[in-house]
């Protein structure tokens, strides 16, 4: 059996992945790291002398605590009438002058309007699609987890890629077309220019509120004329915006006077529109978020 020291090593060398595996299932960077450490809590309990492949091993592990938490979760983050959820999952921060073509966590980085439609899906038709569309598992291999045979979980991954291609936008991933858009929108903002800004809007936008316990603040706006006018109203309110890269697409911290954060939002650009506006302004999730990319 090898030694402890060769098993931390080991699961060091894992943990970035095993962490990606979980956040893509859990969309929360707490939970996450909580998946993460329990699949290491699980290994340390586990005689693993005879696993070949101990990444595909841990990966399943953590599949199985990451399938368990969204089971026991509480709510479905849907609003009583079925709407659209305000959930926004919580954001993956770094400086904007990073480029995600040559940095591996942000060329692999998953965009928050994806994870937003993850969010609807149930827990295994959720994990069928993650594991084996965005890190080719087998079906055979993802089979046990959900407790299905692979015909039943090819069948689960199907359903979800069927959701997720109706719902999540093919967002435009060169960032100097995403500035023009975002330099557009913010110029037409400060300046009052209705106009303007639904030159940048799709005319199908959906703006994503989530305030958490803040009353009034959570809400789902839809259309260009109603999402201009909300951030007309946005940028008389005296924040500062600092450019970052919100989940490998461009987006705004929004800071009050006094430096707190009020908010992260994520734009996804489509054809050379914003399609989507996903804002956090959860103040108990927000002091949360790590930020120390782009401090200092």
């Amino acid at each position: 059996m090898p030694t402890p020291e060769r098993l931390a090593e080991e699961f060091e060398a894992h943990r970035a992945h095993l962490r990606a595996v979980a956040y893509r299932m859990l969309g929360s960077a707490s939970e996450a790291e909580d998946a993460v450490q329990e699949s290491w809590i699980r290994l340390g309990r586990t005689d693993v002398s005879d696993v070949e492949n101990l990444r595909a091993w841990l990966t399943t592990v953590v599949a199985r605590v990451c399938l368990d938490m969204l089971r026991t979760r509480t709510s479905r983050r849907e609003d009583p009438l079925g709407d659209i959820a305000t959930y926004v999952p919580d954001p993956v921060i770094a400086r904007a002058d990073r480029d995600p073509e040559s940095d591996a966590m942000l060329a692999d980085s998953v965009g928050l309007a994806l994870l937003v439609v993850l969010e609807t899906l149930e827990p295994a038709e959720r994990l069928a699609f993650v594991l084996h569309d965005v890190f080719g598992m087998t079906f055979d291999e993802i089979a046990p987890i959900v407790d299905r045979s692979a015909v039943a979980a090819r069948q689960l991954a199907s359903r979800a890629r069927r959701r997720v291609q109706g719902r999540a936008p093919n967002a435009d991933r060169d960032l100097r077309q995403q500035r023009r858009v975002i330099d557009a929108f913010m110029a037409a903002a400060s300046e009052g220019n209705f106009e303007g800004l639904v030159a940048v809007l799709d005319p199908d936008i959906v703006l994503r509120a989530d305030g958490g316990a803040l009353t009034g603040l959570s809400r789902v706006v839809r259309g260009a004329s109603a999402v201009a006018a909300q951030a007309e109203t946005f940028s008389r309110s005296g924040l500062t915006n600092q450019l970052v890269l919100v989940n490998g697409h461009l987006g705004f911290v929004s800071r009050r006077t006094d430096g707190r954060v009020f908010a992260v939002i994520g734009f996804t650009i489509a054809g050379g529109k914003i399609v989507e506006m996903n804002i956090l302004a959860d103040p108990e999730r927000l002091s949360r978020l790590d930020l120390s990319a782009i401090e200092g």
